[in-house]
């Protein structure tokens, strides 16, 4: 039988009275009143919150980076971005890269990845005293395009270079980017090259063809391969690899919360048949999502981190980037400048880390980390702050991000972040 509180408090009472001992007030049950709050209160308390956590993500983002006060040309913006620009492929931060190697005298280039040549049309356009350029891609599909655009500006009347400069191009990882220069001549090794570019992302020829199974959005085969050489394709990882092996791609690779349950997921589909298709993958990332925050947009940011992680082991794109900037910076004369554009957290964090190691300084509170003598950049602009070091000057304290034109205009840009180091 249920008894009121008020009934017990009541019967307790005349308990204790009867042996004159006051009653404690732990025994008694302990009465709260409810105070009604309106829906307009409610609002008002959700607004502020989310006025709280808007202020702290925007102080976290000016924080970490620096964006790019550059203003767009609408004319290159056009020349690189619209008719004239035949592989669909949109460069990101044209201007930018230009500014970071306009004080260098670009006597030897090198782009580690040429794709359809977007930044190295510019480049070789804006350094007249060029004598060697070298483009390295390890997808031939990109080649055929990025020679007949670097062949097309050099038949331009309007385009400074002349018949002087050396053109050589390799279908090869930028890993090999020693091998490459000692190829073409051994005393690049010693003498190193004035100037080299890694835009890491991924380009919109591979992105667009579905049969490449980079899109969310297309249906093709569970490829993702950069090099059609390789053996490894993401459907043998979907439907080979052990399960802890798969769900370390998602949780690592692709920084995927769910992953566990899409793991599980994935082993499942193995007992009928496996996964063979983008368009069978997304499915069941979709079947996994539902009913979650985030509707269409939910699912499709989940399948964008999930390709991401596939695409990533695949190539083999964390190990083979971590390997590449120390030889890039070996390779550089003194006074030459390596730049990269990265597109995702992990890529930025390895740049950021190989770069401070480089100049033999951590990135908190050490000597190297101050500010230097700013006399000797002040014609570039862009440069906001330096980290120093003995063998090296990191250009890029924060990263560079896009202007917020370019945003708007190529919303594919806004992940990415651009950071410098110059060789002393």
């Amino acid at each position: 039988m249920a008894v009121s509180s008020k009934s017990l408090t009541g019967m307790l009472s005349l308990f204790h009275s009867s042996i004159k001992t006051p009653l404690p007030k732990y025994f008694l049950p302990r009465i709260t009143a409810r105070r009604s709050i309106s829906a307009s209160q409610i609002k008002q308390k959700q607004n502020a919150k989310a006025k709280r956590k808007t202020e702290f993500a925007g102080a976290a983002q000016v924080k970490r980076r620096t964006r790019s006060d550059r203003e767009l040309d609408g004319d290159s913006f056009m020349k690189y971005h619209g008719e004239d620009n035949k592989s669909g492929h949109t460069p990101v931060m044209i201007g930018e890269v230009l500014d970071v190697f306009a004080s260098v005298p670009l006597r030897s280039f090198v782009d580690c990845t040429l794709g359809a040549a977007g930044h190295s049309s510019a480049i070789i356009q804006a350094h007249g005293e060029m004598k060697l350029f070298v483009g390295i891609d390890v997808d031939p599909a990109a080649h055929e395009i990025a020679d007949a655009r670097i062949k097309g500006i050099l038949g331009c009347d309007t385009c400074e270079p002349t018949s002087e400069l050396c053109i050589h191009t390799f279908v090869q990882n930028y890993r090999s980017i020693k091998s490459v220069l000692g190829g073409i001549d051994e005393a690049l090794l010693g003498a190193g090259v004035s100037g080299i570019l890694m835009d890491l992302g991924m380009s919109s020829m591979q992105v667009n063809n579905a049969e490449r199974g980079f899109s969310v959005l297309g249906d093709g085969p569970l490829d993702m391969r950069m090099n059609p050489q390789v053996s490894l394709k993401a459907e043998d990882i979907l439907n080979s690899w052990p399960d802890d092996e798969v769900g370390k791609v998602l949780r690592e690779y692709g920084e995927e919360s769910n992953w566990h349950r899409l793991q599980k997921k994935i082993v499942n589909a193995r007992l009928h048949g496996g996964l063979h298709s983008t368009a069978e993958l997304v499915n069941l990332i979709r079947s996994s999502t539902c009913g979650t925050r985030g509707g269409r947009q939910g699912w499709i940011k989940t399948a964008t981190r999930v390709f991401q992680a596939l695409r990533i082991a695949v190539n083999d794109e964390l190990n083979t980037l971590q390997d590449s900037i120390y030889a890039c910076f070996d390779s550089l004369e003194s006074g030459g400048r390596l730049a990269v554009i990265s597109f995702h957290s992990l890529e930025d964090r390895i740049v950021k880390q190989a770069f401070l190691n480089i100049v033999k300084c951590e990135d908190s509170g050490s000597p190297g980390s101050s500010e230097i003598n700013m006399d000797r950049y002040e014609k570039e602009a862009w440069i906001k702050q330096i980290i120093r070091g003995h063998k090296a000057n990191v250009l890029t304290k924060r990263p560079i991000t896009p202007s917020e034109k370019e945003e708007k205009l190529n919303p594919r840009s806004r992940s990415a972040k651009l950071r410098v180091i110059e060789k002393l």
